[in-house]
Formats: C-alpha cells, structure tokens, sequence
C-alpha cells in the first residue's frame, strides 16, 4: 500500500514532464514540416562543379 503512495504521484509527474515536452516541441515548430526531411534523401545531389586545370603556363 505505501509504494502506491509512491508511484501514483511519480507517474503523475512524469506525465506532466512527457506533456511539456510536447508541448514545447509544438511551440518551437519541431512538427511544422514533416513531409520535408523525408523527401529529401531522395533528392540528387548537385553535379560537382569543374575542378580548374593548372597548366602551369
């Protein structure tokens, strides 16, 4: 009985942790773009630029 009197109130503050941090995560736009970063692995890279020969002249 007494290690429910422990638990309870830890699981409630554990709660309230998980759900400020969703909710600052919400508020700093880490959820505003989801479709984004996905698409991006499937874009090709940029061609190389030419390397500049030194002919020495």
């Amino acid at each position: 009985m007494v290690i429910l009197l422990m638990l309870i109130p830890l699981s409630l503050v554990l709660l309230a942790a998980a759900v400020g941090a969703f909710v600052w995560a919400v508020r700093k736009g880490q959820f505003d773009d989801l479709d984004t970063p996905a698409l991006d692995i499937l874009r090709d890279d940029p061609p190389a630029a030419p390397k500049e020969r030194d002919d020495g002249a």
